[in-house]
């Protein structure tokens, strides 16, 4: 089987961002309630995003949710999260919610 080749251009490559977020117990309610009605419409509002998808807790990890989002190219990325693209953006409803965030960012293999 063939792998998967990185795309050699060096034209403005895709780029999946993988957001988690761990929730402070007793929060996980709350947290998808506003996760599911608020974040994910307005991530998906975002001109540049190619899609969103959004992980609940499985039992192995309760507190933990996350959303993998595929943008067109970095500046439609850094149209969304501004600035500081490599840190998480919060809506100001949630961070009470929130024990921890981290964020990972990756160029797309395909085009």
């Amino acid at each position: 089987m063939e792998e998967p080749r990185i795309h050699e251009r060096t034209a403005d490559p895709m780029i999946i961002r993988v957001f988690r977020a761990i929730v402070h117990d007793g929060q996980q309610d709350a947290f998808k309630t506003s996760f599911l009605d608020t974040a994910l419409p307005l991530v998906r509002s975002q001109d540049g995003l190619l899609s969103a998808s959004v992980g609940l807790p499985h039992p192995s990890s309760l507190d933990e949710f996350s959303m993998v989002m595929v943008w067109r190219d970095m500046d439609a990325l850094q149209g969304f999260a501004g600035e500081d693209w490599d840190k998480a953006v919060i809506h100001p409803d949630e961070a009470h919610l929130l024990r921890e965030t981290h964020v990972y960012h990756y160029r797309a293999a395909e085009q």
